[in-house]
């Protein structure tokens, strides 16, 4: 633990942040938070780990180096201190598809603030596919649980002109891209399109 100390003190600010993407028992937590009792500093450290133990052992030990550990001659005293212990939901993509467990808000959700960074604005519409509007342009997720959903021009008809842009999400395509750019669509495959955002 010394020797990441060492390089933390080398390579940060008393006031960084510092990402662990291989977490393991938390050695990096231990060293930030020895660092701030040392020094007054408030650098903080954003723990990954994907493994079963990251309860148990990673996070456990952050909260014993910031309570105080051992007895005795052993006992270590507390760094003070806090963190927060945070899972990940379901994935929202399996194997280059739609993970419908996740639910169709969530997905859409995820949709609005990959396009726009911004909350979603869950705004009442009567078309059912309409995310919202960002910068004048309307942001559409056309998507059916049961069926596989086509960008044409039955859709387009059902859609106001009340933007200068539109980003459509659907299954297919039968527009041609000439006619898209001329009306300002952009389609997005889903998902396709959903996994590079």
């Amino acid at each position: 633990m010394r020797l990441i100390e060492r390089i933390l003190q080398i390579a940060s600010d008393p006031d960084s942040i510092i990402l662990d993407s291989f977490a393991g028992s938390g050695t990096t937590a231990h060293a930030v938070l020895n660092m701030n009792k040392a020094d007054g500093g408030n650098s903080r450290c954003i723990l990954v780990e994907m493994m079963d133990y990251a309860e148990s052992i990673t996070a456990e030990r952050a909260k014993r180096v910031i309570d105080g550990y051992g007895e005795g001659k052993t006992a270590a005293e507390g760094t003070g201190g806090g963190f927060r212990f945070c899972e990940l939901s379901q994935p929202l993509l399996i194997n280059g598809n739609l993970n419908e467990t996740v639910g169709e808000e969530k997905i859409r959700e995820y949709v609005w603030f990959t396009e726009t960074k911004r909350p979603w604005p869950k705004e009442e519409n009567e078309n059912p596919y309409y995310l919202g509007k960002q910068v004048q342009t309307a942001y559409y997720f056309y998507y059916e649980r049961q069926q596989v959903t086509t960008l044409d021009y039955d859709f387009l008809s059902t859609l106001p002109r009340d933007a200068e842009g539109f980003f459509i999400y659907a299954d297919l395509c039968v527009i041609p891209p000439e006619e898209l750019s001329a009306n300002h669509i952009t389609f997005k495959k889903i998902s396709w399109d959903i996994a590079k955002l």
